[in-house]
């Protein structure tokens, strides 16, 4: 996939527009309290709403909330990996029990969930665009003493619905320096995954393009997939492990010489890991192991990690580590690339987390 396609595919993403709604939602809280407003969603403890009389979402305890209703679609997450989709209503709860939710995709098909076992909760939409969920961060660094420059911009954009889901994301890093030639790592990312008739089972297929500079890989195309599994699912945490086969193409070059290409079969194996804390960070740190089958001895590893501290509505500070490593690359080139950096992110629409790990 041409790196420019990528980048624009996801930039029209991120602005396609994000419709309103009418604030006809209702929430009443433990103490008595009714708020008006437009529920976004559920994620880490928090419930996030939207008064019509408020420039911002503002968040809420899920654990301090009585009472709910609503007329907007949802996609409704429960430990146990199911996935329910429907519009929202809170039943008669006994007040020593916890509030239980009725989600409605029709008249006649209802279920009733144990509001303590609900992970996550988004909104959804008929309409395509409206669905998307996503981000974007970017991050600059300047020193005047050897005038260097360290620039990087990412984005992901997710599309889940209630059995399946599928994330595109791409990243790029450029560092410039006085006297040295500019370095450049460009990547893109796919994931998508489907959950199995068993709680918490899923399969998933990934792909990956990478071109580092530091690594001498003119372009590296990754495929791979397997079956995989939500170890802890909640409201405050996410892992997720997936196991597999995968397939990688490298094509190398150094000093704008071609070097080569391989072509490498590999075992697969993959982790994610989601923490969330109430209304104030998140960690997501993602990583992949390559065994290779055809060259015995082989190792490929990659790892991302971001951790934000969010400013203010839908916009954050983040912290990203990136790292990947090869210990048997060809001829005289590095075995491995890492780095990071620090800026805002821009999120949109409610995250629900069902999309797997993809290949960094």
């Amino acid at each position: 996939m041409n790196i420019r396609t990528a980048i624009l595919l996801i930039a029209l993403l991120l602005a396609a527009p994000l419709f309103g709604r009418e604030s006809t939602d209702v929430i009443v809280m433990k103490n008595g309290d009714h708020i008006t407003c437009e529920i976004k969603g559920l994620s880490g403890g928090v419930l996030s709403v939207w008064p019509p009389y408020v420039i911002q979402t503002i968040s809420v305890d899920w654990s301090k909330v009585a009472r709910l209703e609503s007329k907007q679609l949802f996609l409704v997450k429960m430990q146990d990996g199911s996935v329910y989709k429907g519009v929202l209503n809170s039943t008669e709860t006994p007040a020593d029990h916890p509030m239980e939710i009725q989600v409605a995709e029709t008249p006649e098909k209802k279920v009733v969930l144990d509001s303590a076992k609900i992970a996550n909760v988004a909104e959804t939409s008929e309409k395509f665009f409206q669905r998307f969920t996503g981000g974007l961060n970017t991050g600059i660094i300047f020193s005047k003493g050897n005038e260097s420059t360290q620039l990087s911009i990412s984005g992901v954009a997710s599309y889940p619905r209630e059995r399946w889901a599928a994330q595109l994301g791409f990243s790029s890093n450029v560092a410039a320096s006085s006297g040295v030639a500019t370095s450049t790592r460009n990547q893109v990312t796919l994931g998508a995954m489907h959950l199995l008739p068993w709680n918490n089972w899923f399969y998933g297929a990934l792909g990956g393009f990478l071109r580092s500079d530091e690594q001498g890989i003119n372009h590296q195309i990754t495929l791979g997939g397997g079956i995989g599994r939500y170890l802890k699912n909640t409201d405050r945490t996410a892992i997720s492990v997936l196991g597999g086969l995968a397939w990688q193409n490298t094509n190398y070059m150094q000093s704008v010489v071609p070097i080569g290409t391989q072509n490498v079969a590999a075992a697969l194996i993959a982790a994610d890991v989601k923490l969330f804390r109430f209304n104030k960070t998140n960690l997501n740190v993602s990583a992949t192991l390559l065994p290779a089958v055809s060259e015995p001895g082989r190792i490929y590893f990659s790892t991302n990690t971001s951790y934000y501290i969010k400013l203010t509505g839908h916009l954050s500070w983040n912290v990203s580590l990136y790292a990947n490593y090869d210990n048997r690359p060809p001829g005289n080139l590095h075995g491995s690339d890492y780095g990071s950096s620090s800026g805002l992110s821009w999120t949109f629409g409610s995250s629900l987390k069902t999309t797997p790990t993809t290949i960094q």
